[in-house]
């Protein structure tokens, strides 16, 4: 990731913006710290993209109507050695 200062960002936007769409993000530094990213639209939507929630992805998952032995161990402690 490319990074700017502020001033540079503002006086070389169309470039900052041509950089964003063809490379990835950049990042943008105000007074000495990483403040914000400039990203494409494709980018974007893809981090905006609704994702299901937990009981939906299992739902959906290969092992749906599987038969899964699954049983926790119910004991409060182990033996280790150290």
């Amino acid at each position: 990731m490319t990074s700017w200062q502020l001033q540079d960002a503002k006086s070389r936007l169309s470039e900052v913006i041509k950089l964003a769409i063809q490379e990835g993000p950049q990042e943008v530094i105000v007074r000495g710290k990483p403040s914000v990213v400039i990203i494409s639209i494709e980018e974007y939507g893809v981090m905006k993209k609704k994702r299901p929630d937990f009981v939906s992805l299992m739902q959906n998952s290969a092992l749906m109507g599987e038969d899964l032995d699954v049983q926790r161990d119910k004991s409060l402690t182990r033996d280790i050695s150290l």
